[in-house]
């Protein structure tokens, strides 16, 4: 008689499991190449001696500083303004909490366009606010300072969410063990609370830093595109689809850049590294 054979049931399991991965991993290909092409398009697009030779003319450079300054401008002023906000969201209930909640979200799934016209109505020289700042001689839209609330607005979002979760994730019983010593409040935030949460905040504030790199919809409205004065790398790479196609090919390969490696660094932070694949 023929023994009938039975397999183990650790190894039917490991099988099944494989088959599964692979049946994913095949349903998951046609969106990761479609993320992937355009990318490697833009990559393989770019001649290394024609973006070198770009970066030396005076438009490009001027868009390079005047993003760069104005989003180190917006970052810090995320990081001062969003602070606070961040830690009230974290560690406070109130009756209008819920209402402040989706204020803060607001801006991330308002269209940029909508945006920008919001801050042009507020800002504006006939705006709710603009009005009265044009009447003390102070003019914000299409302005430099134009460019940064933009950013501001767009962006303060990503920090103010991520530095929440860091501020809530602390541990309430070593604030307490500290305030039984002896320290006060701001001691107790300034060498437990902002230590132990630096990587919810440092990782926010990369994003939201990122995101005010790429910001356009809202700038070109409230800000416009005037060359080496509201013209950013976004903006300019705008034009120059209707100018000089090698400009924008190589200031959209900067940000690309600086996008990739801001994303590495955020990933870094916050991803634990995997044991054994």
């Amino acid at each position: 008689m023929f023994r009938r054979l039975t397999l183990p049931y650790t190894f039917k399991k490991d099988t099944v499991n494989h088959w599964l991965r692979d049946a994913w991993s095949l349903a998951t290909l046609p969106l990761l190449l479609f993320f992937a092409i355009p990318l490697v398009a833009m990559l393989t697009s770019v001649n290394p001696r024609d973006m070198l030779g770009n970066l030396g003319r005076l438009e490009v450079r001027q868009a390079i500083a005047i993003s760069f300054r104005t989003t180190l401008i917006s970052a810090l002023l995320i990081l001062v303004g969003g602070s606070p906000v961040a830690y009230l969201m974290a560690r406070f209930n109130f009756r209008l909490k819920r209402f402040i909640d989706t204020l803060i979200d607001l801006p991330i799934v308002l269209h940029p366009s909508v945006a920008g016209v919001a801050l042009l109505l507020a800002f504006g020289r006939r705006g709710l606010i603009g009005s009265w700042l044009d009447s003390l001689g102070i003019q914000v839209a299409f302005t430099t300072l134009a460019v940064v609330l933009a950013q501001v607005f767009i962006a303060a979002p990503f920090y103010i969410r991520s530095a929440a979760l860091g501020f809530a994730h602390v541990d309430a019983e070593i604030e307490q063990a500290a305030q039984l010593d002896g320290a006060s409040r701001w001691q107790v935030f300034q060498f437990i609370t902002a230590p132990l949460s630096r990587t919810a905040v440092l990782s926010g504030l990369m994003l939201s830093w990122s995101r005010a790199l790429g910001e356009f919809g809202a700038t070109i409205i409230f800000a416009g595109n005037l060359p080496g004065r509201t013209q950013t790398m976004p903006t300019a790479i705008y034009l120059g689809f209707e100018v000089d196609f090698e400009i924008a090919l190589t200031l959209s390969l900067i940000l690309l850049t600086f996008s990739a490696v801001i994303l590495f660094l955020v990933k870094l932070l916050t991803v634990p590294d995997e044991v054994g694949g």
